[in-house]
């Protein structure tokens, strides 16, 4: 898979990554995303770990939020809310996320997503989007401070934290 997506390949959708990569259809490829099980969180740690001994230390720790534009109402946090994405208030979902940069290379480290206020009380909808009971609302600051946090917690090695005004 990341080979694929490393690939110089125009499109990387799952039929062309599976061309690429000699396979007649892409369900192979499609696995890891769509039918494998796996903890999110344990891989971010992974790789967060990863990040740190290849790039070392000095590095910069970037936190920004971004939207994705949503047209349904059923991807988890789905509601109107300000995106910087289309520059407007858009049904969209909001993500937090921190990228670790030095000059030798960039990764993206950690991911929150931002669930707002009319989301998290309808609890139906957020079980329907398997998001946990126990998940509360937080405002993107907090929600930054906690990757921060948990970044400095397992020692990746950064000088600075930087984010915009958001």
């Amino acid at each position: 898979m990341s080979v694929g997506l490393l690939a110089p390949v125009g499109r990387k959708n799952g039929w062309q990554l599976a061309e690429y990569a000699g396979h007649r259809a892409p369900a192979g490829l499609r696995h890891p995303l769509n039918g494998a099980r796996w903890d999110a969180d344990a891989a971010r740690d992974d790789l967060r770990g990863y990040v740190g001994q290849q790039l070392g230390p000095d590095g910069v720790l970037i936190i920004d939020d971004t939207g994705y534009i949503k047209e349904g109402t059923t991807s988890a946090g789905v509601s109107r809310q300000c995106t910087g994405t289309s520059g407007k208030i858009d049904n969209c979902q909001v993500g937090v996320f921190a990228a670790y940069a030095i000059v030798r290379g960039r990764a993206l480290v950690d991911r929150e997503l931002c669930l707002p206020k009319c989301y998290i009380r309808d609890r139906e909808r957020c079980r329907e989007a398997k998001i946990p009971d126990e998940l509360t609302f937080a405002t993107k600051g907090e929600l930054a401070r906690n990757i921060v946090r948990r970044c400095l917690a397992v020692g990746l090695p950064a000088v600075w934290v930087t984010a915009d005004e958001a």
